[in-house]
């Protein structure tokens, strides 16, 4: 049985009438010419639909898991979660994932439509109340380090609690836990974050602490003391207790989810309301699509694929983050996002080096560091898959300099991998309106001339009925800088990309996933020192 609303009527995009003309500019220092072309014209891409059980598609995720469930089943006994958090948090968490085993709906919230079922009903598998392994923080333990006035002892002490507790229970317990569930208070999410400040009255003096300009010091001549080097390495660390918590467990192939309590503290009967700003009660439905769908698919799960897509073909996503811990200021990490067509995401951290361009605030590799970078994805892909890539599509968000795209190329064999460099970004200058009341349709696209165009992954939806958004939708600059690609295929790739955003459940995100979390994977990599670069799932960044 085929869901009748996602019947294709063709394959082509339709095209419109050309909107009015708008002055094209070059595309940039390695843009190749662009062919003749009569001018800019609007076309509307076909939304993109997703593989679930049975071989069925349907555009939006909720109707396909609802209809037919996943693409692919987790452990079919469920779940297995561990939890960690206060008495109280442990105690919230029972009581939403009881809350979740039936329906939920939200009134007047569109993101919300439709309806979520429940989890199994949803997912095809149980996931009890009942977690496979608790662990207790208690409130003195927490009180005794989250309000630290030293940030950076404050924050690598509060993840020590967490982090060291999951990898003691990962080492000790005979029970395999699917997926960590780590439940913290929002004293915690309020008290360790890069820009957190703690009131006066409630600071606790740390007991020592160090500069950042004296821990520098220590870290190339070291003390005789081990604890001025201990305390030194403290600020390796970076204050933010998501990123530095994820990049601890990075290694222990510790799946987590980080909610806060007041995310689930709805569910709780009698329980405290949840504070300003925190009221989620017109969004329970929401919020069980998005935790359901992360859990799944970070216990090992698939919950759908892109459907139709070309066979052989890869997408890359690079990334670059400053790390500011070092003296040279154009120091950064960079790493490769890979996602194949069957929607597994693997991360590769490549070199660090002096990748920032001064002046144009851009990151670029070199020759042999783009060759190394590339060849690890290609390498990976051959052996999930037994042959290399027939398309590879490099997404970045700026040009590529002569010298790296030389590196990309080098990592391949152009008999058999077609290599294709695109930059996507969002762009902030242009607005495409309609006539009526109504915005812009999600998939319209503007093609400016044969490589480059404007593509709105924004916009109204008709399964939707609606336009999830507060204001005008912008679109995404789209430019083929390398290689050879036809346009309309890549615009189509990159709207189907913006559904594997396996960390929500929405019809489609604004940004492929590609590029989603470049910036977050980015952090994590750079949250904690990491001595080993072996490709790891996406799940753990997330």
């Amino acid at each position: 049985m085929r869901d009748r609303r996602s019947k294709k009527t063709s394959s082509t995009p339709k095209t419109t009438r050309p909107t009015t003309r708008k002055s094209s500019s070059d595309l940039g220092r390695n843009a190749s010419a662009p062919a003749q072309s009569p001018g800019p014209s609007v076309i509307v891409l076909e939304e993109p639909t997703l593989s679930f059980r049975h071989g069925q598609a349907v555009e939006d995720p909720r109707d396909g898991l609802t209809l037919f469930g996943p693409l692919e089943t987790a452990s079919p006994y469920g779940l297995r979660v561990g939890v960690i958090g206060t008495q109280g948090g442990l105690a919230l968490y029972r009581a939403w994932v009881e809350r979740i085993q039936g329906p939920l709906q939200d009134a007047g919230a569109p993101i919300s439509n439709p309806p979520f079922p429940g989890f199994e009903s949803a997912f095809r598998i149980p996931w009890a109340p009942t977690p496979t392994t608790a662990i207790v923080i208690t409130e003195a333990m927490l009180n005794a380090v989250v309000f630290l006035s030293d940030r950076h002892e404050r924050v690598f002490k509060t993840v020590g609690l967490f982090s060291d507790r999951i990898i003691a229970a990962l080492q000790s317990d005979d029970v395999a836990v699917d997926l960590w569930y780590v439940v913290i208070p929002d004293v915690v999410h309020e008290n360790c974050r890069p820009r957190s400040t703690i009131a006066t009255g409630l600071k606790l003096a740390s007991p020592s602490s160090l500069s950042p300009s004296r821990a520098r010091k220590l870290w190339g001549a070291p003390s005789l003391f081990a604890e001025d080097n201990a305390l030194a390495d403290i600020h390796r660390y970076e204050v933010d207790f998501h990123d530095q918590l994820k990049a601890r467990l990075l290694h222990h192939n510790a799946p987590t989810q980080i909610v806060r309590e007041s995310t689930l503290c709805l569910a709780a009967p009698g329980a405290t309301p949840p504070p300003r700003g925190r009221d989620k009660s017109g969004l329970q439905a929401a919020i069980a699509w998005s935790l359901s769908t992360a859990a799944f698919y970070k216990a090992g799960g698939r919950p759908w694929k892109i459907e139709r897509i070309r066979d052989g073909v890869c997408y890359v996503g690079l990334v670059f983050k400053q790390d500011l811990k070092h003296q040279d200021p154009r120091t950064a990490c960079c790493a490769a996002q890979m996602f194949l067509d069957s929607g597994d995401g693997i991360v590769f951290r490549g070199a660090v080096g002096p990748w920032l361009t001064r002046g144009r605030s851009e990151f670029h590799l070199t020759r042999a560091a783009a060759r190394e970078l590339v060849s690890l994805a290609v390498e990976a892909y051959r052996q999930k898959t037994g042959a290399p890539p027939k398309e590879l599509f490099l997404h970045g968000k700026v040009f590529f300099e002569h010298e790296e795209w030389s590196g990309f190329q080098e990592a391949v064999d152009p008999a058999v991998t077609n290599i294709v460099g695109i930059r996507i970004r969002d762009e902030f200058d242009l607005r495409l309106y309609r006539l009526g009341t109504r915005p812009v349709l999600r998939g319209t696209a503007l093609l400016r001339h044969p490589r480059s165009a404007y593509l709105w992954t924004r916009g109204f939806t008709p399964r939707l009925r609606t336009y999830v958004g507060r204001e005008v939708p912008r679109p995404l600059r789209v430019d083929i800088l390398r290689g050879s690609a036809d346009l309309r295929t890549v615009l189509g790739d990159i709207l189907a990309l913006t559904k594997l955003n396996y960390n929500t459940c929405i019809l489609g995100d604004g940004l492929p996933v590609t590029l989603r979390f470049a910036d977050h994977v980015g952090e994590v990599l750079t949250a904690a020192p990491l001595k080993e670069h072996n490709p790891l799932p996406f799940k753990l960044y997330i």
